[in-house]
C-alpha cells in the first residue's frame, strides 16, 4: 500500500468552486465514455439538489484538477440506494490508470463513514467500456438492478 501512495503525488480532495468547476467542464474522456456518465436514475434524482446532502469534490494534483467526484448522503432519502451514493466520478483521460479514481472513491467513503453511513451505493449502466470493471476493483458489489435496468452495486463500510 506504501508505495502506491508515492506514486499518487500530492493528489488532494478540494470543494469544488468557481475557479475548479471551469477545469471539471473542460475535462476529456477516453471515447466511448460519455454514454455511461449519466444512468437515468440519477437524471431523475439530481432534479433535487440539497446542499446539506450533496457531497462534491475535485481532486488537485499539484494545481491541476485531475478528477471530479459527487456523492448525495441523506438517510431520509425514500428511495434506499440514494441515500448514500456515488453520484458520479469523471477522471481526466490524461490521468486514468494510475490510482487517481481510487483516491477519489476513498475520500468519498471516508466522507460516508463521517456521515454515520454504513455503506456507499454506485448507480451504472453494464455495458462494454462501461465503468463496472473500475467500480469492482475499488470494491463495489453488484446488489441490485433499478427499474430502468441499472446496476446498482455497492460497498459496505
Amino acid at each position: 500500500m506504501g508505495a502506491s501512495l508515492c506514486s499518487m503525488g500530492d493528489l488532494r480532495l478540494v470543494e469544488l468552486s468557481a475557479a475548479t468547476i471551469v477545469a471539471v467542464n473542460n475535462m476529456s474522456l477516453k471515447p466511448g465514455q460519455e454514454e455511461f456518465l449519466s444512468p437515468v436514475s440519477y437524471g431523475i434524482a439530481a432534479t433535487v439538489v440539497n446542499p446539506q446532502t450533496t457531497w462534491q469534490r475535485v481532486v488537485v494534483d499539484g494545481e491541476e484538477v485531475v478528477a471530479f467526484v459527487s456523492g448525495n448522503f441523506d438517510p431520509d432519502d425514500p428511495q434506499e440506494h440514494f441515500r448514500s451514493v456515488l453520484w458520479r466520478i469523471n477522471v481526466d483521460a490524461d490521468d486514468q490508470g494510475r490510482g487517481v479514481g481510487r483516491f477519489a472513491v476513498a475520500g468519498l467513503l471516508e466522507e460516508a463513514r463521517n456521515r454515520g453511513m454504513d455503506h456507499v451505493n454506485v448507480i451504472y449502466e453494464a455495458g462494454e467500456g462501461g465503468p463496472q470493471a473500475f467500480f469492482e476493483r475499488v470494491g463495489f458489489t453488484p446488489v441490485g438492478e433499478t427499474e430502468y435496468g441499472e446496476v446498482i452495486a455497492e460497498i459496505r463500510l
